[in-house]
């Protein structure tokens, strides 16, 4: 291993670093993802059984102690109860939009990481070959072997590692982007019942 990272030549040290970064932020991803996506059903029977008590500052706390942006939602859409459907329509269009943001950041690292991985091996792999005409050129057929050696190795290290890194990181790119889409989704699911939970609060149970 520790041949393998001599070999790569200054170039590999600069692809490693990069694929430090990329999982750096693949995991802080997965891990807000993981806590901001909840059983929103459940959450909005909860909210909602509390709303026909006509307890509306219980029904915030809840909301408050309860991290994601369908609890954000909620609160928008209690807090604007007074507004009617197409006040609430209009609230909760605006408290979106200021939410997805938020689950895309950091995602461009991971897609700019993707597409110039392969392009820093191909540079690697260019320096590892511009070592090797450089010597031939200068020795001619007295060429050390092992200088030539070197440049082959650091050709063939470079653009092994920065397809390495660019796979993966696509791979993780796209499962992040389904994830963020997954939660886009649940949002807009959430907002149809929040307006039927608020504008239903109130109401005695048939």
């Amino acid at each position: 291993m520790v041949k393998i990272l001599t070999a790569g030549g200054p170039m590999l040290w600069l692809i490693l670093a990069a694929s430090g970064m990329a999982i750096a932020v693949f995991v802080e991803r997965v891990l807000h993802y993981h806590r901001v996506q909840i059983n929103s059903m459940e959450f909005l029977n909860g909210v909602r059984n509390v709303l026909r008590r006509e307890n509306v500052v219980e029904a915030l706390s809840i909301c408050d102690a309860t991290p994601g942006p369908v609890a954000r939602l909620v609160k928008v859409a209690i807090l604007n109860r007074e507004s009617g459907r197409d006040g609430l329509r209009s609230a909760l269009e605006e408290a979106g939009l200021t939410e997805v943001p938020p689950l895309e950041e950091k995602l461009n690292v991971l897609a700019t990481i993707a597409q110039i991985a392969p392009l820093m091996g191909l540079l690697g792999t260019t320096l590892g070959m511009v070592k090797v005409f450089t010597v031939i050129q200068v020795e001619n057929v007295f060429a050390n072997r092992e200088i030539l050696i070197g440049g082959i190795w650091q050709s063939l290290v470079c653009t092994a590692a920065g397809l390495a890194l660019a796979i993966p990181c696509y791979a993780a790119y796209n499962y992040l982007v389904s994830r963020v889409n997954s939660i886009v989704l649940e949002m807009e699911r959430a907002a149809t019942e929040i307006i039927n939970v608020v504008t239903d609060a109130g109401r005695p149970e048939a």
